[in-house]
């Protein structure tokens, strides 16, 4: 049985390099073990994140690093409550991005063999 790993981030997308890093070490275990059980949820200012057409002027690009981790089939979810005060939880996401809860992130974890934060 594959081991199972959540992280949950927090950090603003650009405001600091907290979501960044998680997202590079998520990329990062999925290079290292492909059949790896990794979950992804997004609270606080992280969830912005999830909206397209970021450009950011230079460095790094956290589409991106969200696009190759959907494309390995890695969940992703945004805590519905930080999206709504927001105002994001109407607004198209990235594909493979969807709005999650409390519960979703409580299963998560209680699934999960190591939960990491940033």
């Amino acid at each position: 049985m594959s081991q199972q790993i959540l992280i949950v981030a927090s950090g603003a997308p650009y405001g600091s390099e907290a979501l960044f890093n998680a997202l590079r070490l998520a990329i990062a275990l999925k290079e290292q073990d492909a059949g790896l059980t990794l979950r992804l949820f997004l609270l606080s200012d992280a969830v912005t994140a999830a909206l397209p057409g970021q450009k950011p002027a230079e460095g790094y690009h956290l589409r991106q690093m969200l696009d190759i981790l959907t494309a390995q089939d890695v969940p992703v979810k945004l805590c519905k409550t930080c999206s709504d005060a927001r105002g994001i939880s109407s607004l198209p996401l990235l594909e493979g991005v969807e709005i999650g809860t409390l519960v979703d992130l409580a299963q998560w974890t209680l699934a999960a063999d190591k939960v990491l934060t940033f």
